[in-house]
């Protein structure tokens, strides 16, 4: 078992992402109470990375949790420096009451792949969902589906601000691996998985 540290540097030989200062914007920090634990959600580039308050103060783990989950590598600041900027994005945590399936305004879903033909899958905290393009596209259906397969009803946004989402998500997308079995999917079966949304 790589300890943090190990795993970055043997990352960094196989050459991973390393992010500047400038390039490594935390979207926000949400800071989950209840249930006698507390819980921080890191928002980054559409991905949401759970830690534990320990694991927020210890750079390495920290480092090493957003490289596995968001696939780029944080800055290296020094000792003093990270647990400044630690402690301020604390500060400026929004608090939000813990739930299950905590769903707000920084709803993140896990990745995005494209399987091509306008086909897509939606990742979300451990689930595979189907989508055309069209569907993804449409802000109603992707809310209804996401309900109806993942249990969770991603929030409501302004028109502009869902399709500059969604064209992010697209435009930074995985590419699906042949080697998977999806090429075997057909696209009747695709289309097969997606009746309820008719007319949305």
């Amino acid at each position: 078992m790589l300890t943090d540290s190990q795993y970055i540097f043997e990352s960094i030989k196989e050459g991973c992402l390393t992010l500047s200062d400038d390039e490594f914007v935390i979207d926000r920090l949400v800071k989950y109470f209840g249930n006698g634990r507390i819980r921080w959600h890191v928002e980054f580039r559409g991905h949401r990375v759970e830690l534990t308050t320990g694991q927020l103060k210890k750079q390495p783990t920290f480092r090493r949790k957003i490289l596995e989950q968001a696939g780029v590598l944080p800055p290296q600041r020094a000792g003093t420096d990270y647990r400044r900027w630690a402690l301020d994005l604390r500060k400026n945590a929004i608090e939000l009451p813990w739930r299950d399936r905590p769903v707000d305004v920084g709803f993140a879903i896990d990745r995005l792949t494209s399987h091509g033909d306008e086909r897509w899958t939606v990742e979300y905290q451990g689930k595979a969902i189907k989508f055309t393009t069209t569907k993804l596209r449409r802000q109603v259906s992707f809310r209804k589906r996401m309900l109806a397969k993942a249990k969770v009803l991603p929030p409501q946004l302004d028109p502009a601000a869902y399709r500059k989402w969604m064209d992010w998500l697209i435009q930074n997308a995985t590419a699906a691996d042949p080697q998977a079995g999806d090429a075997l999917v057909t696209e009747k079966s695709w289309l097969d998985d997606l009746p309820e949304l008719a007319g949305w």
